[in-house]
């Protein structure tokens, strides 16, 4: 009787610490990607929404056996067994509600000037390569994405850049370059600030076709701030 309370106790003692895997390895594939010890593909699209995401649903169906197990003495094995449900269901839900902000988002290439796009220079378009979003919004889907009726000067336009959050990246004749690496994977986001006589307009890309909720719209919409400040 003794040998199957032990095993008992010992799985819902193990199920409590398997319910930490999941939101482990997000942080493990977020550092490495941040870090540059692996690609998105592995640290984003493999650990975390893969792999991260499956053993959520291991995890919950764990912590439920926990709340079973721990019947038995809940005084010895109850608070094992409230972590191991309250951790599995709560990795969960913050799973399916960051899917459901992601897919929800505007394209991640926005443009104050949707129907006369500024474009990258070409050491940006090097860097960019060919998976970048496959589609485009204007103002209309992002309001925040307003271009600046002045012509504002370059340096300044590196400063707006700067106040945004990007690096600047170089600044030349009519425009100013810039990109912003996100805190979690080291999402990069492009931008360019192209300068004309009374228009100053931006525009903000991903460098990966992935959809982040809308972050280039948020992005874009700083740097519009940061240019009427100027």
């Amino acid at each position: 009787m003794a040998a199957p309370r032990a095993r008992g106790e010992a799985w819902v003692k193990a199920a409590a610490v398997f319910a930490f895997a999941s939101p482990v390895l997000v942080m493990v594939g977020a550092f490495g990607s941040q870090m540059g010890l692996w690609s998105l593909a592995v640290g984003y699209d493999l650990l975390a929404m893969k792999i991260a995401w499956g053993l959520g649903f291991v995890g919950v169906v764990a912590g439920l056996a926990a709340v079973v197990l721990a019947a038995r003495n809940p005084k010895r094995l109850g608070v094992f067994a409230a972590i191991a449900l309250v951790v599995s269901v709560g990795s969960l839900g913050v799973f399916a509600w960051q899917k459901a902000r992601l897919a929800g988002g505007v394209a991640e290439d926005v443009s104050s000037n949707p129907d006369d796009r500024p474009g990258f220079s070409a050491s940006v378009l090097a860097m960019r390569g060919q998976g970048g979003p496959v589609s485009h919004v204007g103002p209309e889907a992002c309001p925040a994405a307003q271009p600046v009726m002045a012509q504002v000067g370059p340096i300044e336009a590196g400063r707006a850049l700067k106040a945004a959050g990007f690096t600047p990246r170089g600044v030349g004749v009519g425009r100013s370059d810039g990109d912003h690496a996100g805190f979690w994977f080291g999402v990069t986001h492009d931008a360019v600030v192209r300068i004309r006589p009374g228009r100053t307009d931006i525009r903000v890309a991903a460098r990966d076709a992935r959809p982040h909720g809308g972050e280039a719209c948020r992005l874009a919409g700083k740097i519009s701030q940061a240019l009427q400040a100027e």
